[in-house]
């Protein structure tokens, strides 16, 4: 079984997967609670599924871009189990956990992390037997954003009222996924590492750091 964190933002979600399918999920808003939030769900959710920690074959972690304290807690619990259970460390980008819910599409793709103060975090995707990085993750905001949408464009994540507000202005250049989609979801984290888990792809647990773009609110 995989156990998979994701506490990048305040958004914060765990899932267990045993290889064919999430067995697990759980995702809510934390807020600024993680430190005190993450291991009591994570208790839960070990015990509700009748698992002991000497049964995880794996740990994957979101690394970021996100909020300081989310990536710190994340990171700290996830590096933690790896070293006391001799468990391989997977650490997964952010904003590839938001694109690999979309659906195969010809379109660009942009994934989208609020990162306050009205900027936001992104990086742009192209659909290639699944969903390829071209760009970032950078730091920019909603109006730059919009002003570089020269082609038919799907935009997935945190998309806020003023997001929504500037990308319907587009028309049909911008298309926004369906909420269910735009949210961050702990059982694609699961996905992207058993892939990475398979082939031997794990990262050293003393040299895996978080990404930051800067101090996130």
């Amino acid at each position: 079984m995989l156990l998979a964190i994701d506490t990048a933002t305040r958004l914060a979600s765990l899932a267990l997967h045993d290889g064919r399918q999430v067995r697990y999920e759980a995702t809510w808003e934390a807020g600024r609670q993680h430190t005190v939030q993450l291991t009591p769900r994570l208790v839960s959710a070990m015990q509700e599924m009748g698992l002991a920690s000497t049964e995880l074959q794996g740990v994957a972690v979101t690394v970021g871009p996100g909020s300081f304290t989310g990536l710190r807690v994340g990171l700290a619990v996830a590096k933690g189990l790896a070293l006391a259970q001799n468990l391989p460390l997977i650490g997964i980008p952010t904003l590839d956990v938001v694109a690999s819910a979309q659906g195969r599409d010809r379109r660009v793709l942009v994934a989208v992390l609020q990162a306050g103060r009205g900027r936001i975090c992104t990086a742009t995707y192209r659909w290639r037997k699944g969903w390829q990085r071209r760009e970032g993750p950078r730091l920019t905001t909603w109006a730059d954003l919009v002003s570089e949408i020269e082609q038919p464009t799907l935009l997935c994540g945190e998309v806020d009222r003023r997001g929504m507000q500037e990308l319907e202005a587009q028309g049909e250049r911008a298309a926004i996924a369906p909420a269910a989609q735009r949210l961050r979801r702990a059982g694609f984290l699961a996905e992207l590492a058993w892939a990475r888990l398979r082939q031997g792809d794990v990262d050293d647990p003393a040299t895996l750091v978080p990404i930051y773009l800067h101090p996130m609110a």
